[in-house]
């Protein structure tokens, strides 16, 4: 027998179980608390569930018994912070393949990619749908859909070991059928070969996903500083690569070698001077508590990401030990000492505020169960405890994800635009953010302005070119064309960054501005003036 996926079940509710959610939703709509409305209607075993009042206000719209009320479904939203950011992420592995790094700290599970384990969430997943891209994205989509998130813009997100380290026959399928997942059934157009290892058809992918029910905003992966090469950034825009993941670990030699990481801090920052040099949204994973690390060290390397590598997204990864990485060995020696949770937060606040504003904190701990935790800290919940303890001192983070104005309403005419420009390796940054009366952002862009010592890529596209990296505006995630009562999106913000940049790029004696756009957003920026390049969007200034 066939297990009915989460999609199916809420598709298919019961004529009981939907007369009570529309009780429930009655009272809602009336004005009642969602909580309280539920635990006035009980069932057996307990309250019905948000993903069951999505599934019966869908089905009412869609029955013509109501109309839609997109603050009802705002307010019965499972987790709403997940798209708040203003765009759904969806995340896919990659199968399990070798990869060319060796770390101490990484633990190899089999059948699963270097360094993930089966039981992590997203990891569960992908190993339900036997590592398959399309499965994954498809049923991602359908289980967001299910319980109230809009899923018209999505951010890839593809992790598992290495990607460059794949072959590209691979990579290239595995993006195609990630793509055809999102472009939904298309009886007008050809048929795609499944199997794996075609060349043929990304292109098509990508042409009807620009106009696709759900298209892509951003595609990242996850690749080593030792991986990047001008040949490899012009393989990543091919994909429609537009941000890629790193981990920088440490920008300690002697910390990198000792944990046999494979590359130098020097290859780290060669490696990010030529990702920013291509328009590429750069994220760096750094690692606290490494063997041979301490306490005092690490506050003194953490400083050392924003002296010319300046990452646009960091995600900071205390190393845990676990039983099936090599670096349990180490401890068992008694060479190794894991931090305790008490200092291990303690770090991490001292550090936090020192963020610089134009960089976001995606992670602050990997989503691995405790249970594998052999020592050290065991709280998944970490993010939180800082954020305590933060507010215990008085202070706070200054990052982006602890600025974003969310779903809070936005007066665009009370909005302030700020420009921090800030110098990077081969480069002059400009971080131009819309910002509320109380320091929230509402909306940004990313302006690279390449300088003499700027990395050649060998990308015709960027010859001379000013480069846009990143636009993003804030607020709950809304369908393409719909307005948001008070919401950051839709409001032209976006349009008015652009024309900003344009005005700082020709004070800086730049005649060309490309942008990294997105497959899905190419049609953005085609109406606001630029043309189709090779692989970038380019405009004459």
């Amino acid at each position: 027998m066939v297990k009915k996926s989460t999609f199916q079940q809420l598709r298919t509710l019961t004529p009981e179980k939907l007369a009570l959610a529309r009780l429930v939703l009655d009272e809602v709509r009336g004005g009642r608390p969602v909580a309280e409305a539920v635990r006035r209607h009980p069932v057996k075993g307990g309250y019905i569930s948000k993903s069951v009042l999505v599934a019966a206000y869908n089905q009412l719209v869609e029955s013509g018994a109501w109309q839609a009320d997109p603050g009802l479904l705002a307010r019965i939203r499972l987790k709403p912070v997940r798209t708040l950011s203003g765009v759904t992420t969806v995340t896919v592995l990659t199968k399990p393949y070798p990869c060319p790094g060796q770390c101490i700290f990484c633990p190899d599970e089999a059948r699963m990619p270097k360094s993930y384990l089966s039981d992590e969430p997203g990891a569960m997943r992908a190993v339900e749908h036997n590592f398959d891209p399309y499965a994954q994205v498809k049923s991602r989509l359908e289980t967001l859909e299910a319980v109230g998130h809009p899923t018209d813009k999505i951010e890839l997100l593809i992790l598992g070991g290495t990607w460059s380290a794949y072959r590209r026959d691979y990579q290239e399928w595995f993006v195609r059928r990630c793509f055809e997942a999102m472009n939904g059934p298309n009886p007008s157009s050809p048929p795609f070969p499944s199997r794996e290892g075609g060349t043929g058809g990304l292109g098509l992918a990508h042409t009807l996903n620009e106009t696709a029910l759900h298209r892509d905003v951003g595609l990242a992966v996850e690749t080593r500083p030792d991986e990047i090469t001008p040949n490899e950034l012009a393989w990543f825009r091919h994909l429609g690569v537009t941000k890629v993941q790193m981990g920088a670990q440490s920008l300690d030699d002697h910390i990198l070698e000792i944990n046999e990481r494979g590359h130098t801090a020097a290859e780290t920052h060669r490696a990010v001077a030529l990702l920013r040099a291509a328009g590429f949204k750069i994220v760096l994973h750094w690692m606290p508590n490494l063997l041979g690390a301490t306490l005092d060290s690490d506050r003194l390397d953490f400083p050392r990401l924003w002296d010319g590598l300046c990452p646009d997204e960091i995600k900071i990864y205390p190393t845990q030990l676990l039983e099936n990485a090599p670096l349990y060995e180490y401890w068992r020696r008694g060479e190794y000492q894991p931090y305790t949770q008490e200092e291990l937060l303690a770090l991490i606040a001292d550090i936090k505020p020192t963020i610089p504003r134009y960089c976001r904190v995606n992670r602050v701990v990997r989503d691995i169960p405790s249970t594998h935790v052999v020592a050290g800290n065991k709280r998944t919940s970490l993010r939180q405890d800082i954020h305590a303890e933060l507010r215990r001192r008085g202070t706070r983070c200054n990052c982006i994800r602890c600025r974003e104005v969310r779903g809070q309403t936005v007066e665009t005419s009370a909005l302030e635009l700020n420009d921090l420009a800030y110098p990077a390796d081969g480069a002059e940054e400009h971080f131009l953010s819309f910002v509320t009366l109380e320091d929230k952002i509402a909306g940004f862009l990313r302006l690279c302005l390449p300088n003499a010592d700027s990395p050649s890529t060998g990308l015709s596209d960027l010859d001379g070119a000013a480069i846009i990296r990143e636009v993003h505006i804030y607020g709950q995630s809304l369908p393409v064309g719909e307005e948001g009562n008070g919401a950051a999106q839709h409001t032209g913000l976006g349009t008015r960054l652009l024309e900003e940049a344009e005005k700082i790029a020709r004070a800086h004696g730049f005649q060309r501005m490309a942008v990294i756009a997105a497959v899905g957003t190419r049609r953005y920026y085609l109406e606001r003036g630029f043309e189709r390049g090779k692989l970038y969007l380019v405009k004459s200034l």
